[in-house]
């Protein structure tokens, strides 16, 4: 038995705000005392599976595709970078990157990542974070084969392992895990990412964005420190 918490994130390296909750989930481990489940999904599927879920006429389309919201994301995407302490620029082309080139590919590896692993989710934070660095950090590619290769190897993989992971994430295993993945942020009820799911006395809370963290510290019955906890803690021990 473990006395941790157990909190379940799903998210895709497409989204920007998933980078943003994912540093901070994985910041907060030891604060909180929890076990953090990483859970790998595909947004484009989440976008389209909650349009069929609800009774809508205008569908249910992402701030990048509509006009205001796309100039209010990235004023506010520069804003929260600082406070974040994350290094996220929009890519050149955030259009092409977002919505032409998407993710799937990029999804699917590191979904093989997470089937290869034992023992934890370290290879798949490490990946996941490489693969959000060039999309929103360094303006680079995440679909084609030799960039989700370089991705993989700045995390620390080696060749063989690269390339074993090249062939799983191709196969049928592979797309419907990432699928079963999809449905259950679909099922918990996500409409976009990141989507984060607190277990609490046998009792599912799920909250949305990355601007809830308040509030999922009051379900936790914990203290939000701000975004980099160790900094305060630091600043603590100095007293």
């Amino acid at each position: 038995m473990t006395s941790k918490k157990v909190i379940e994130l799903f998210y895709d390296v497409v989204s920007p705000y998933s980078w943003l909750a994912f540093e901070v989930m994985c910041r907060y481990r030891t604060v909180w005392n929890i076990d953090l489940k990483l859970r790998p999904a595909f947004l484009g599927g989440v976008m389209k599976g909650s349009v069929k879920l609800c009774l809508t006429v205008t569908g249910n389309k992402p701030p990048g595709l509509v006009p205001k919201k796309f100039l209010w994301m990235n004023h506010d995407l520069a804003r929260l970078a600082v406070y974040f302490n994350v290094p996220l620029r929009p890519p050149s082309d955030p259009a092409e990157a977002m919505f032409r080139k998407g993710s799937l590919n990029a999804m699917r590896f590191v979904k093989a990542v997470q089937e290869k692993e034992m023992g934890g989710d370290q290879q798949v934070e490490k990946v996941s974070r490489e693969l959000w660095r060039r999309i929103w950090s360094e303006d680079k590619d995440i679909t084609e084969p030799a960039s989700l290769a370089e991705a993989a190897q700045k995390a620390g993989l080696g060749s063989s392992e690269i390339e074993e992971l090249q062939k799983l994430c191709t196969t049928p295993e592979i797309k419907d895990k990432l699928k079963s993945s999809t449905q259950e942020a679909l099922e918990y009820g996500a409409f976009g990412f990141p989507v984060m799911v607190c277990h609490i006395n046998g009792k599912a809370e799920t909250f949305f964005g990355s601007d809830r963290f308040e509030v999922m510290a009051h379900c936790l019955g914990e203290k939000w420190l701000g975004p980099q906890p160790a900094h305060l803690e630091r600043s603590f021990a100095k007293l």
